[in-house]
């Protein structure tokens, strides 16, 4: 008695169904994205055998210990008076060059924004969350003043807005791909009027 043939499984329909689940679920799935802190590191100096002198005056130091306690310019300080002292420090003014400054011009606080430099240290065992609150304070400041001088400079060019910088840089992330030449150049103004000159000084190791 001849052997029957078994019958054989025509799986070719099967990879064009797997082929249709894996388009359907490429399309259709969310991929979590890691979000960080966005945070721009100065450059990297060239070497320079001359010594930089700094007045003291023109530096705004914050210290925050291994006990999450904010000491500034060698006094005690709550974080929620950190971003007003750091304002009143890059504000003030004291040489009098600084034409739209509006602080108390004090020649004993910093001369100008171009050379007041805040210096942050921190230990190694201070709390994460806390050294980033206190960043994002002195960040603010800036923002503060960069704000204040966009608005009064080119607020009519955003009526309604009342953070005109950050106005500004979300025009400017949305015309990547297409260089707006004159909003670059407002942009880097106002940056130049403030600076960010954010010193992170080595963590000290207790």
């Amino acid at each position: 008695m001849a052997k029957r043939a078994a019958p054989e499984v025509n799986a070719g329909s099967m990879a064009d169904i797997a082929f249709l689940l894996l388009i359907f679920f490429l399309v259709t799935t969310t991929i979590e994205k890691d979000k960080g802190i966005l945070r721009s590191l100065p450059p990297i100096e060239p070497p320079n055998d001359d010594e930089v002198v700094i007045k003291e005056k023109n530096l705004f130091i914050v210290l925050l210990n291994r006990n999450d306690q904010l000491l500034v310019e060698d006094d005690p300080m709550e974080i929620k008076d950190l971003r007003q002292a750091a304002i009143e420090f890059l504000d003030n003014g004291g040489d009098g060059s600084c034409n739209y400054c509006q602080g108390k011009r004090d020649e004993a606080s910093s001369d100008n924004p171009d050379k007041a430099i805040i210096s942050m240290q921190h230990d190694r065992e201070t709390s994460y969350g806390k050294y980033i609150s206190v960043q994002n304070e002195l960040v603010a400041a800036y923002n503060f003043l960069r704000n204040r001088e966009a608005k009064r400079l080119y607020g009519k060019f955003y009526p309604g807005e009342d953070d005109v910088y950050n106005a500004m840089l979300a025009q400017k992330e949305k015309n990547q791909f297409k260089k707006d030449e004159e909003l670059n150049g407002r942009i880097e103004e106002i940056k130049k009027m403030y600076p960010l000159k954010l010193s992170e000084a080595e963590p000290k190791k207790n």
